[in-house]
């Protein structure tokens, strides 16, 4: 920024040049809009005053909207690649890297399971999403539990029918003993 001092007016009036073309823009669009319009008209010359610059913004817009009412949105169907072992076998690498699984993942026959289960899809498979995988372990675990509580009632039955016996024979034992 430079500050100049004009020695032949009396008043002797500071001014302030700013080399910002933004500032220069403002300045001729508030002093010199229309002597800068006809010389632009004149020359072929696109307006750069900042209110011509915005005023062409808006009538693009404008443009774009009336456009845009006109148009609507088609979804593309979704095009499924055919299966190939070529394809198979890069997606079982690419999920091994990705998901920091050892090789032998892909050997353990819960995932082999799977694979089959999947193959045997006519129209894709439908992958569950965190909440419902969730949801399912947790009922799952449930049941799990359920049936595990049934067979220890059972079992501790037993147990318990054969500690009793046991305590008996060994109290009976101890009795002969002490006679």
């Amino acid at each position: 920024m430079v500050v100049l001092t004009h020695s032949h007016q009396i008043n002797r009036k500071q001014c302030i040049l700013v080399n910002e073309s933004t500032t220069l823009r403002c300045h001729a669009e508030a002093n010199f809009a229309g002597k800068y319009r006809q010389w632009a008209k004149k020359h072929s010359f696109e307006s750069m005053l900042p209110g011509d610059i915005k005023a062409r913004k808006e009538k693009a817009e404008q443009a774009q909207q009336t456009i845009n009412s006109h148009l609507t949105e088609c979804k593309l169907a979704e095009r499924v690649i055919p299966y190939s072992d070529k394809l198979f076998k890069r997606a079982a690498i690419e999920w091994l890297v990705a998901t920091d699984q050892p090789i032998q993942a892909l050997d353990h026959p819960k995932f082999q399971d799977m694979i089959d289960v999947a193959s045997r899809a006519t129209n894709g498979v439908k992958i569950p999403n965190r909440r419902a995988t969730r949801a399912e372990i947790m009922r799952i675990f449930k049941n799990h539990l359920t049936r595990l509580r049934t067979t220890l009632n059972v079992s501790c039955n037993l147990v318990l029918c054969a500690a009793s016996l046991h305590l008996i024979f060994q109290h009976r034992a101890l009795l002969l003993v002490a006679q």
